[in-house]
């Protein structure tokens, strides 16, 4: 089917669904470019002095933006700069990386490896920048920001002061921090740990120790490990792609269900009516309970790959249930009708409630 919507957008004419990865939005009032710290300091200060709405947007990966915009101001966080040091205090002597918030994610990462350093390859192929990875507390392949993160300098919008703080004040938890559906501070740039042997952190993932012929909680080299972690990435659709309506999506949609113990054989017996108290239901061990799958629910309640069909404007990825794509004529509300079917459905099957993993602005999925 031909696709007539470009597949390079220009903010003139789309508005914000040029700074997402859906591709979806309607317009801003205003929309500014901040290239440096002193910049975004100064945009998100002036907005805030003449009582104007702001909306900070970073690699746009993981925003829903309702079709009729934001009326205020969209501020682009297009600052970049990366730095490498070594912490010297206490007679240790450990790698790191800092950078400014609006570097591209996945570049940092290379960049790492690239110098020989380990820690942050599993989080290889992540789109979006590196100043909104501890808001989410973004994670994959058994590795989550959490677990490597340094600091983070933050601007505090109602002192107008900077500071960096550490990760044990942020409430990181599963893609979630104190930052996110916040507005009290701006995050302006962002520190992580590293290894200093060109080694991995330890795989803890199933199927990417699988792919990388090693034992769960082993290690390998960092480049090796950022090659096969790109490699499952691009085969979910999980790389951005302007050719590939697969990766016009804002990743996982909904995050994996947590379920506590006392919930858990309720869940389990409803799921095994459905699916047969023979198939094996993925689990994991996690605060508060069990973590469930969220692809996997959404798959046995009846959602495929491709889900609705291939005329319809907004599907479930053809490589991954778990992403709602933009088919390159979609609308925001296209998107969220899709998702409350799902929602809704898996809710029917199972009892179990998905929560959306993106932030919503001008729009809800009620």
């Amino acid at each position: 089917m031909n696709n007539p919507h470009p597949t390079t957008l220009d903010p003139a004419r789309d508005g914000l669904a040029a700074y997402t990865t859906l591709r979806l939005g309607g317009p801003a009032r205003t929309v500014v470019s901040a290239a440096d710290t002193a910049d975004l300091i100064t945009a998100v200060t002036d907005c805030d002095r003449a009582g104007e709405p702001v909306l900070l947007i970073g690699g746009g990966s993981n925003l829903v933006i309702g079709d009729d915009g934001f009326d205020g101001t969209a501020i682009v966080v297009a600052t970049t700069g990366i730095e490498f040091g070594r912490d010297v205090r206490d007679g240790s002597d450990e790698p790191f990386v800092t950078a400014e918030a609006g570097t591209d994610w996945d570049h940092l990462v290379a960049q790492t490896v690239r110098r020989g350093y380990g820690g942050l390859e599993c989080l290889s192929g992540i789109p979006g920048a590196a100043g909104t990875t501890p808001v989410q507390n973004v994670g994959a392949y058994g590795v989550e920001v959490a677990d490597r993160l340094r600091s983070v300098r933050l601007l505090d919008r109602t002192s107008g002061e900077t500071r960096w703080v550490g990760p044990e004040t942020l409430g990181l938890a599963y893609r979630t921090s104190r930052l996110k559906g916040r507005a009290e501070a701006v995050v302006l740039a962002v520190s992580f740990w590293l290894n200093d042997d060109a080694c991995s952190a330890p795989i803890r993932y199933r199927e990417l120790a699988r792919a990388l012929g090693v034992e769960e909680g082993g290690v390998a080299g960092a480049a090796h490990v950022r090659e096969q972690v790109l490699a499952l990435r691009r085969s979910k659709g999980m790389v951005l792609d302007d050719a590939d309506h697969d990766t016009w999506s804002a990743g996982s949609f909904f995050t994996n269900p947590i379920v506590d113990d006392a919930a858990l054989p309720g869940i389990l017996a409803r799921i095994a009516d459905r699916v047969g108290a023979d198939t094996p239901v993925p689990q994991f061990p996690a605060d508060g309970g069990v973590k469930l799958s969220a692809g996997w629910l959404i798959e046995r309640a009846g959602f495929g790959r491709g889900y609705p069909g291939e005329d319809a404007p907004v599907r479930l990825s053809t490589k991954h249930t778990l992403a709602l794509t933009n088919r390159g004529t979609a609308t925001t509300a296209d998107l969220i009708a899709l998702a409350a079917r799902v929602r809704d459905g898996v809710r029917a099957a199972f009892g179990i409630t998905l929560h959306p993993e993106p932030v919503f602005v001008g729009c809800a999925l009620d």
